[in-house]
């Protein structure tokens, strides 16, 4: 899909031709200053308040500070999200109004006064135990699905964040130093090598399966997997290991596994990497 595609795709069936064209052209201009996956995700946050506002009759370049304030009543107490899934989608209505006053297609932001939700600056979800993970592991292992396996150990025994893990792709593993690596590309456009033990190469392999290219987590139609079907692939998982967790927050004996990964990224060393420790601990799980 192109870019006009996209940006048309997101304009609201209700919008009439001359609103629908200036739209358009916000809606460019905001998700032009992303690219790759952070462009991908602010899409998807974008799509979510702009269907909220199709499903009103309301133009969101009309928009004034209370309906703003209703999306966010409507995401807690109808969507029930959480205040970091709020707060996530909300930044990204901020960032596209703050773009359309920029570019002065409006004159001031309706979403420059609006409450933000309380975020805890520490995540109040545990990580799974020792045993959980091995369960979640086993799972995923006899599951049907082959991305199933290599979503929870690239999660779990890598440390990468979910949208990592559904980034990466088949031209991203190497060889570095004597070890099997995967480029991963983070936040900010960081991008860090990281070695991937012997349980993590047959997850992989077993995910890409003899491919020469494309992602190496797909979906059930053979696209890339996204961060959403990745998440319910390990809400699957969970009850099919008999964890009954509202939401799972892959870990291996770590309460949050950025920990390890800040201490990994630090490291330039392969040879003593973390992800060799960690995948040791966890062998009779893999």
């Amino acid at each position: 899909m192109n870019n006009f595609q996209i940006t048309s795709a997101l304009v609201p069936v209700s919008t009439d031709s001359s609103a629908g064209a200036a739209l358009r052209q916000a809606i460019a201009a905001h998700l032009a200053r992303y690219t790759g996956q952070m462009r991908s995700h602010t899409e998807s946050d974008l799509r979510a308040f702009l269907n909220w506002c199709g499903e009103r009759g309301l133009d969101p370049l009309t928009a004034h500070r209370v309906h703003i304030e209703l999306y966010v009543r409507w995401m807690q107490e109808t969507r029930s999200y959480k205040p970091a899934t709020i707060s996530r989608r909300l930044s990204v209505v901020m960032g596209f109004y703050r773009t359309a006053v920029i570019d002065g297609v409006l004159a001031a932001s309706p979403a420059d006064h609006v409450r933000r939700p309380h975020v805890p600056p520490e995540s109040p979800t545990l990580g799974l135990s020792h045993l959980q993970f091995e369960a979640m592991l086993q799972a995923a292992r006899n599951s049907a699905n082959i991305n199933d396996f290599a979503l929870v150990a690239m999660l779990g025994l890598l440390g990468l964040r979910i949208f990592e893990a559904c980034g990466a792709s088949i031209d991203d593993l190497r060889e570095e130093h004597g070890h099997r690596v995967l480029k991963v590309r983070g936040k900010g456009g960081t991008v860090v090598l990281t070695p991937l033990p012997p349980a993590v190469q047959r997850a992989i392999e077993r995910a890409v399966d003899q491919r020469e290219d494309g992602p190496i987590l797909r979906n059930r139609q053979g696209g890339r997997m996204d961060r959403h079907a990745a998440t319910r692939r390990l809400h699957h998982l969970a009850e099919d290991a008999g964890i009954n967790l509202r939401d799972v927050q892959i870990a291996a004996r770590h309460a949050d596994p950025r920990t390890t990964m800040r201490y990994d990224r630090a490291r330039k060393n392969l040879d003593r990497h973390p992800n060799y420790i960690l995948a040791a601990y966890m062998a009779s799980g893999t």
